[in-house]
């Protein structure tokens, strides 16, 4: 991509209007991205994709966040751009991905599970890795479906599947880190909206005489989740940087980013509620749709805990003598 306010503008519009529509029919959501390209933002022109950077799809992935888009736009960016770099077709319609594929792959078939990938009934495709290969399966060759959802509502179903007919090729690549990758846009974006929604709302809800927004003590609250929401944009457009600079192997700062959008999450979520009162907590409310959001990424492709003991241990590793050469080599081009 050449013009980058092109792209967000496009985006924000069409994200903007699907928010509208979050309750009509996956298919009838799914179209409009799929006609703008959106699936095939990092796979190159020349094979019918749009050439975008890992910037590009901070910026896209952000948006779809700060929407709160029913859609796996994410997880269908990476699949395409997975096959693609493999040599194998790209799908038609919405595709998925599965960090927990388990099974057996022997001759072009795959019998097994693929375990909570995001809107895997509705995806055609679904992209795993297993035994250091890269599969693509239908969805519809599923035999049996466990129907699951995050706290936010958004599927995560596992589907069974025997024998079913796979496209696979040799790969070392991590979903693990994808999908963090991912994520800690999306967590980026949903936590500027909870927040602008948040000040808009202290502006116009009045107490005593005046809008809440005027009380010093909720100004301060929210001038703490404004930095926390600045610190994860950061952290996020860092590690999709890192992503272009090492060609999708990040994961160092995809560890870093995602850890620190978590963190965030707690402080965001919490000052967000305590702004709205009891409405916040309503579904009737929109205000739930992003920190139920936040809520369930926190815990998606690793929580607190798993990013801050893999950071711990790769520093350790490698000493205090190499922690500032090794921080300054990846950070600095």
């Amino acid at each position: 991509m050449t013009d980058d306010s092109l792209l967000t503008e496009a985006a924000a519009r069409l994200f903007g209007d699907l928010a509208a529509k979050r309750n009509d029919p996956f298919t009838d959501l799914w179209a409009p991205v799929e006609e703008a390209g959106f699936p095939l933002l990092l796979v190159p022109e020349a094979d019918g994709g749009f050439g975008g950077s890992w910037a590009d799809a901070f910026a896209v992935l952000r948006l779809a966040g700060y929407h709160a888009v029913p859609l796996p736009v994410g997880e269908a960016i990476i699949a395409a751009w997975l096959l693609n770099r493999h040599g194998l077709e790209l799908p038609a319609g919405a595709a998925t991905i599965s960090h927990r594929a388990a099974g057996k792959l022997e001759n072009g078939s795959f019998t097994g599970i693929t375990v909570c990938a995001p809107w895997a009934v509705e995806a055609t495709t679904i992209v795993a890795v297993i035994d250091g290969q890269i599969i693509a399966l239908r969805s519809a060759d599923n035999t049996q479906i466990e129907w699951r959802k995050n706290p936010a509502d958004e599927p995560r179903d596992t589907l069974h599947f025997a024998s079913a007919q796979v496209r696979s090729a040799p790969s070392t690549a991590s979903l693990w880190i994808l999908g963090a990758l991912i994520r800690t846009a999306q967590i980026a974006g949903a936590m500027d909206a909870a927040l602008a929604q948040s000040i808009g709302y202290a502006n116009e809800r009045e107490q005593f005489g005046k809008p809440i927004g005027k009380f010093q003590a909720l100004q301060q609250n929210l001038a703490v989740f404004a930095e926390e929401a600045a610190a994860v944009n950061c952290a996020a457009q860092a590690a999709f940087a890192a992503a272009d600079k090492y060609a999708g192997a990040a994961e160092f700062e995809v560890a870093a980013a995602k850890l620190r959008a978590n963190m965030a999450i707690g402080v965001g979520t919490s000052t967000a509620h305590q702004v709205h009162g009891a409405i916040g907590f309503t579904r009737e409310y929109s205000l739930n749709t992003l920190t139920r959001r936040l809520w369930s990424w926190r815990t998606e492709f690793g929580n607190d805990r798993y990013w801050s003991q893999i950071l711990g241990e790769r520093v350790a590793a490698a000493g205090a003598d190499a922690f500032w050469s090794n921080l300054t080599e990846r950070s600095d081009r």
